[in-house]
């Protein structure tokens, strides 16, 4: 079924110094309760220094942050430049982001989640059981649980060879693999395994991913900016990653199996703004404020610690929710001061998302790292981010 394109709400470019009046009128009453207009607090000046820095050592060409609580936003701020070459461009508060592997816990595990809620998935049954075709190969015992958490067994990324013809076709060589390490046996990070989970979304619910997630996630969260494959329209305000073919990514997804899944994928695919991206994290800081999208019982089953076995010596064990980083080799962007409850993720674009319930607060921090060679470097900035929001909500 070919994926449905999206078309969010367009808005004007939002300066930073005008930005809480036009979030309102933009995004409406649904949208995190922004902070007054007031000068900024002394931590939440030292994020300017660290973010201003990082931009001046060529990390990346810009950022916008977010902070906020279950109050709502306390601080949102654009840096730098959403584009270098051709020409530079100002980063806005407005722009849309490649969000990468953002899209596997935002889209792809709430999307799961939410169909645990309503009975239609089982978390330990086996994915075949919806997916018949997916048990070939000694993959018949899999479960959802170990999709998402990253204990499948199945390899990190399977050839580009295999993206070659059409989405069934791609799809159908997914299902086709065979297993690198028993399933349950060790932590690989694993697009292969959110592909599939996105199609189990789709197998399921009748609704390709895409549509799925717009109707049962971002809807009822106002998440009017965020979709996947941004109307051509909307690519002036998407901050561009690198050159394909000869020409600039905009608006059109950096992962080159997702491009050639249409642009639709479990693992990549999603583009969004700091304000949506902040709905989202606000909605999951409690149980009870998920409650549009997930019940009190989902929420918990994904924001709880996984143990996985990594079989490194230096990390015996790493702890994942469902969806979600907590503690792996993957939380270099993790900011050290967030409590053990906290939970996040990060894309290769440059994006980063932690969320603390226990003490309240959140960070978004989008970047396009990638460009415009994709050499850029954001994890520790995001970690620091996160480190100087948490100092200043502490006071």
């Amino acid at each position: 079924m070919p994926a449905a394109s999206w078309t969010p709400r367009p808005s004007a470019a939002i300066r930073p110094l005008a930005s809480v009046m036009l979030a309102i009128f933009f995004f409406g009453t649904n949208s995190p309760t922004p902070a007054q207009d007031t000068p900024a607090a002394p931590s939440f000046a030292q994020i300017e220094s660290i973010c201003n820095a990082a931009i001046a050592e060529k990390k990346f060409p810009g950022c916008v942050v977010v902070v906020g609580t279950s109050a709502g936003i306390q601080y949102q701020q654009a840096f730098g430049n959403r584009r270098l070459l051709p020409e530079p461009e100002p980063m806005t508060l407005d722009t849309l982001f490649d969000m990468a592997s953002l899209t596997k816990p935002i889209a792809t595990a709430t999307s799961v989640m939410r169909l645990i809620d309503q009975g239609k998935v089982e978390l330990d049954a086996p994915v075949a059981k919806s997916i018949p075709e997916f048990g070939a190969n000694g993959k018949a015992a899999i479960t959802v649980r170990q999709l998402l958490t990253h204990q499948g067994g199945l390899i990190a990324d399977n050839s580009i060879k295999d993206y070659a013809g059409s989405r069934d076709e791609s799809i159908a060589h997914v299902f086709a693999l065979s297993t690198v390490v028993p399933p349950g046996a060790k932590f690989i990070y694993s697009d292969v395994g959110f592909i599939v989970l996105g199609e189990l979304v789709a197998r399921v619910s009748g609704q390709p991913l895409d549509v799925y997630a717009r109707e049962h996630v971002f809807q009822p969260l106002g998440m009017t900016e965020t979709g996947f494959r941004p109307e051509e329209s909307l690519h002036a305000r998407c901050a561009p990653t690198e050159q394909r073919a000869g020409r600039w990514m905009r608006g059109e997804v950096h992962d080159p199996r997702a491009i050639r899944m249409d642009g639709v994928a479990g693992h990549a695919g999603l583009f969004s703004t700091g304000a949506d991206v902040a709905r989202y994290a606000q909605a999951m800081l409690s149980a009870q404020s998920a409650k549009p999208v997930l019940s009190g019982t989902a929420w918990k089953l994904m924001t709880t610690p996984n143990e996985v076995p990594t079989q490194r010596p230096d990390a015996p064990i790493a702890r994942r929710g469902l969806g979600w980083d907590m503690r792996s080799a993957y939380s270099k962007n993790r900011p050290i001061t967030f409590s053990e409850k906290a939970f996040g993720h990060s894309g290769f674009t440059g994006t980063s998302l932690w969320i603390d319930p226990e003490q309240d607060q959140f960070v978004v921090f989008l970047s396009n790292r990638v460009h415009p060679v994709g050499k850029g470097l954001s994890n520790p900035t995001a970690s620091q981010v996160g480190d100087a929001a948490a100092g200043s909500l502490a006071h």
